[in-house]
């Protein structure tokens, strides 16, 4: 059973009734809640956002642990789970009010959650997701079996298999939940994988190698700060803020990466020192879509479209608040 802790802000509010989890649970790296007072100032309801365990969640710990939702005048209550995709539903089911996902992932759902709407991206990357082979797969010509995340995982490992020459009908797709995917290759049950960090590094330390990271075929991810229609509709304000302290917190991610390895080593136990080469990794900053963007989200459409994932177009465009952080962050249109 996934593990899952939420982070308490004193003063923050009353306490939120428990996350029931949905159909993504999974078995997951320990989290553990933060003392961490940082809305404890604000006024206002307690906003619930749903994030992962693993460094690329280093800036909402890092606000937590430096106070900023109180300095932007917000209370937060970070609710943790095993993947960004279990946030995301529980999004959709009203549990908490924002969440941080990637791209990939959150295109895959919109068929079903048309509701979702994504303000911004906080970071992107080629580097921090990563090819595993199993410790007897000598090369990419001898895998029959892939572990897969459903989302950017299966995205990655197609496009993997692709630049190999690898038709990826020859292979067979597992799904799984990220943190069984090492124990799998390990026992030869499948023989490679593509999955963000910790999980290629416990990989390794399970006998498999790294190959390479996804950005040396050409495919990168950008994580996106989403919400849902009706809740922007009736809390712009308070959008504004969590966004403004998610653009602050991932600048310092870049200027103080020893201060956000710390605040995320203490809310979900990653080591410092692997937080700090994915930092190195990835690029954080909080930005708005680009023309670029929308493409690249249009192709990443037409591939679970075209692969049978979902049944129906994504629609991208309705999601994507293209020019929300400009106007709103930085006060143009």
């Amino acid at each position: 059973m996934e593990t899952r802790s939420t982070t308490r802000h004193p003063l923050a509010g009353p306490a939120a009734l428990a996350v029931a989890l949905l159909t993504l649970t999974a078995c997951s790296a320990a989290t553990t809640d933060s003392a961490a007072g940082s809305g404890q100032n604000a006024a206002g309801p307690t906003i619930r956002i749903g994030v992962g365990i693993d460094a690329s969640y280093a800036p909402f710990f890092l606000a937590d642990a430096e106070g900023l939702w109180a300095k932007h005048g917000v209370n937060v209550e970070l609710v943790q789970f095993g993947q960004g995709s279990e946030g995301v539903n529980n999004l959709v089911a009203g549990q908490v009010q924002m969440s941080g996902n990637s791209d990939s992932t959150t295109i895959s759902m919109l068929p079903q959650d048309p509701d979702l709407r994504s303000l911004m991206v906080y970071e992107q990357s080629g580097q921090y997701l990563k090819v595993v082979l199993g410790p007897k797969v000598a090369s990419p010509s001898k895998i029959r079996k892939m572990a897969v995340a459903p989302g950017l995982s299966e995205l990655a490992a197609t496009r993997f298999l692709e630049s190999k020459g690898i038709g990826p009908k020859s292979v067979e797709f597992v799904t799984a939940d990220p943190p069984e995917i090492p124990a799998l290759m390990k026992k030869g049950d499948v023989d490679a994988y593509v999955l963000w960090e910790p999980w290629p590094t416990k990989g390794v330390a399970q006998g498999g190698r790294i190959l390479e990271n996804t950005g040396a075929y050409g495919v990168t991810y950008s994580q996106w700060l989403l919400t849902s229609a009706a809740w922007l509709k009736a809390n712009p304000d308070t959008a504004t803020k969590v966004a403004e302290t998610l653009e602050e917190a991932a600048r310092l991610t870049e200027t103080d990466p020893e201060a956000a390895a710390q605040a995320t080593e203490k809310a979900v136990k990653v080591p410092a020192a692997q937080t700090l080469t994915a930092i190195k990794e990835i690029d954080f900053g909080a930005r708005d879509f680009t023309a670029a963007d929308l493409k690249g989200y249009a192709d990443t459409a037409k591939f679970f479209v075209d692969s049978g994932k979902v049944k129906s177009q994504p629609d991208v465009s309705a999601a994507v608040q293209r020019g929300w952080f400009t106007k709103n962050l930085k006060g143009s249109s």
